[in-house]
């Protein structure tokens, strides 16, 4: 089946988030001189990470609001560091001006979206808020690929794996979910959600350290192959 849309998953498939949000908290504890807390910088950030795994989830689940998540991680953290603090979201606030300013989009990005550039409609199906992520993708000089074809959970009302939010993407590039791949660095919420909603998977496997996946998945390490194992 020919491809003539793809949609991308953002965080750590074109956004390395996971890198970004590392040199935000380290940058940040150093700032506050909390560092010595931690028995290392890797045990900090894996508090920070850990902590996020559990309530991010509540807000894509309509638990909490996107902010209310931020809210409850910070306070969360600093609890279990013993780190009190008058305003836990200027904590965050704190947190998050050192985060955007590294925003860094992965090398292979850039070249991949040019080359479908003219050639096939390209979007976003993300898990987040629409200005949260839009603001990345216009930092790191993506935004322009994909125009208004983005669309966000927190405003569509439900997350991926959802089969509605995938479809819906489809619709904003006006094709036919058989005629769409999706991009994400998740398996189960990005490929298998993809797959099941129709679309072509593909699974954005950038460590190489997956484990063995469903014939109807296309694995790649890199954006670069994307084209070449399209069909």
């Amino acid at each position: 089946m020919s491809i003539r849309g793809v949609l991308f998953d953002v965080d750590d498939t074109l956004i390395d988030y996971s890198g970004t949000a590392r040199i935000g908290i380290l940058k940040h504890l150093a700032a506050e001189g909390a560092l010595d807390r931690f028995e290392s910088a890797d045990a900090a950030v894996a508090l920070w990470r850990a902590i996020e795994e559990e309530e991010y989830p509540r807000f894509l689940a309509g638990k909490l609001t996107f902010k209310g998540q931020q809210l409850v991680r910070t306070e969360r953290f600093l609890a279990e560091i013993g780190m009190a603090v008058d305003d836990p979201a200027a904590w965050f606030a704190a947190y998050s001006a050192y985060r955007d300013t590294a925003w860094t989009a992965f090398p292979d990005v850039a070249p991949a979206l040019r080359g479908f550039d003219g050639r096939v409609g390209l979007g976003v199906v993300s898990n987040a808020s629409l200005p949260y992520q839009t603001g990345k993708l216009r930092t790191v000089g993506l935004l322009h690929h994909f125009g208004d074809a983005i669309l966000c959970s927190d405003e569509f009302g439900s997350a991926k794996p959802d089969p509605g939010i995938f479809l819906a993407g489809c619709e904003i590039l006006g094709l036919e979910p058989e005629h769409v791949a999706y991009v994400g660095d998740r398996y189960d919420v990005d490929a298998l959600g993809a797959r099941d909603a129709g679309l072509q998977a593909y699974w954005l496997d950038r460590t190489g350290l997956g484990v063995a996946v469903d014939a109807d998945i296309t694995v790649i390490r890199s954006l670069a192959e994307l084209d070449s194992t399209a069909h």
